[in-house]
Order: C-alpha cells, then structure tokens, then sequence
C-alpha cells in the first residue's frame, strides 16, 4: 500500500489528477503501477487502478491478470471495478473509502445508485451479425 500511496503523491504532485495511487501484485513482485492521470490525458478513464491494469497487462503480455492482488489508495469506483474483474485480479486492497473520496470533492458516490436511463437499443439485428462472424472464427480469445 505504501507504494500506492507513493504513487499517488507523484500523480498529485505533478498536476496528473486526484490523489489515487495503485500498484498491482503478482507473487511479491510488482507487475504494474500507476496513478490518476485524468487531467494529464484528458481522459476520464485514467483512474490510477485503469492506469495500473493497462501497466500490468503491457509488461505480462497478457490482459489476464490471475494471481494477482491490486493496492489502491481509494476504493474503486464502478468503472475500475469492472475493470479489475475483466481482468481475472483475485484480491483489491484500499485506503480511503467513497465517502472519503465524496469529502474531498469526488463524486464516486452518484455512481453507485441507479443512474438515469441513458441507454436504448439500435440496430440490434446488424450487430448480432457481427457477434455471429465472431462465433464463426476459428481461434478466437474471449475477453
């Protein structure tokens, strides 16, 4: 956790984002690292967990990260969540919790109740075409 929070002091300190820090485990070794780089990339799906799935998956050369354990300054929002769990990452490990990212200003908490109904189906029947030239390949990876 130490090296989480590290990380998030090097995010803060260089203007990257908020103060969320992570490091991501394999057998005592680290495989990745990052930090809240949002306002650096403009890109809201920076969080320092997005940031240190993405280090983790380039340096293993796999996106499965069975076995491993992620430490995070806060915990993960809903987006990071899934994130982790596509990832296979067995164990998460943080610090601060929602309604102490919503007391520094964060609005992680909005995203844990039910949002507005943003979504509608289109042209459900050509996409189901695709998925269907999908299941028709030989050798293809499920992710």
């Amino acid at each position: 956790m130490k090296l989480a929070i590290d990380e998030a002091r090097e995010g803060i300190n260089a203007h990257h984002g908020g103060p969320f820090g992570c490091v991501i485990v394999r057998d005592g070794e680290i495989v990745g690292r990052g930090h809240n780089e949002v306002v650096k990339r403009h890109d809201s799906t920076c969080h320092g967990e997005m940031m240190a799935i993405r280090d983790a998956c380039k340096k293993t050369g796999s996106h499965d990260l069975s076995g491993c354990e992620l430490y995070t300054t806060a915990e993960p929002c809903p987006m990071c969540a899934g994130a982790i769990m596509w990832a296979n990452i067995r164990k998460v490990y943080y610090g601060c919790n929602v309604s102490d990212t919503d007391s520094i200003g964060f609005r992680d908490k909005q995203f844990y109740e039910a949002p507005e109904d943003i979504s509608e189906e289109l042209h459900r029947e050509e996409c189901l075409e695709v998925f269907k030239e999908y299941t028709a390949l030989k050798n293809k990876k499920h992710y």
